[in-house]
């Protein structure tokens, strides 16, 4: 069964905050959702999963039972410790006994809360909640996982076992759609969509969003800021030219992902 959305437009008075999307999840697949603040990311999963009324067009997925949710906000319960969290979970869900114990103490072992499991979850640090979170997304293997910026205030260390088990559930079957911020992370997804107000600028496979990147990108050096599209690439320049040649001192170089995420969003903002 392949999960999403078709054509899916969220209205809230006269803004539309989702504009005529379509995503579609197949199970195993890892689908990232980027674009900044007020994009449209949020909007998207609690469409997804029923939180917002569509004004047109449909959203499929499975039963409420069948997908874990970690929205924007922490998701847990903060008076509640980080066992007795997991615990209303599986209670919730049907995970007890000793498929409870066993999947808890894995889960805790993994995103390193064993040592904080008698505090409360308003007593965890941001990043701890948002690893507490996903382990009650994960604990009762859904099929769907939707999870909004999961990762958000975690230690870099901790953002990649955090990844790993979002990988280690796709590999398992599940589908899985996140939203990000972090270009790095969203390179991680089978499928990527960049959103900007609501819309779709670009979607694909990182390759295929590479190789659609339209015009030359360059790499120049020096404290002058290169003429044309350019931005800061750590102590140099990149420049993107849509038609034409490179200026001078710019030499092409072959787009990496990051390079397409922001030439798209360039290209965006010229046609708006």
């Amino acid at each position: 069964m392949t999960w999403g959305l078709e054509r899916a437009t969220v209205t809230f008075g006269a803004k539309k905050a989702l504009d005529d999307v379509t995503m579609r999840v197949s199970p195993g697949s890892v689908n990232v959702v980027i674009g900044g603040d007020g994009a449209g990311k949020s909007t998207l999963l609690r469409a997804l999963v029923g939180l917002v009324r569509l004004s047109a067009g449909r959203s499929l997925r499975p039963s409420k039972r069948a997908f874990g949710y970690i929205p924007a906000t922490a998701g847990l319960y903060v008076d509640l410790t980080v066992e007795e969290n997991l615990a209303f979970v599986g209670q919730a869900y049907g995970v007890i006994g000793r498929d409870y114990l066993t999947r808890s103490e894995e889960l805790l072992e993994r995103i390193g809360l064993t040592e904080a499991r008698t505090r409360l979850g308003g007593q965890l640090s941001g990043g701890m909640q948002r690893k507490l979170a996903l382990a009650m997304a994960l604990l009762h293997r859904p099929e769907l996982m939707v999870l909004d910026e999961p990762t958000t205030g975690v230690d870099p260390a901790s953002r990649a076992e955090l990844w790993r088990l979002i990988s280690g559930a796709a590999a398992k079957g599940a589908g899985v759609v996140a939203a990000t911020t972090y270009v790095d992370e969203a390179h991680r997804g089978s499928m990527v969509l960049l959103m900007d107000q609501g819309r779709v600028i670009t979607a694909g496979s990182p390759a295929d969003i590479i190789a659609a990147v339209p015009g030359r990108v360059g790499a120049a050096r020096g404290s002058d800021r290169p003429a044309g599209h350019s931005w800061r690439w750590g102590t140099s320049w990149r420049v993107w030219i849509p038609g034409g040649e490179l200026p001078a001192g710019a030499q092409q170089v072959v787009p990496t992902f990051d390079d397409a995420v922001m030439v798209a969003s360039m290209s965006n903002a010229k046609e708006s």
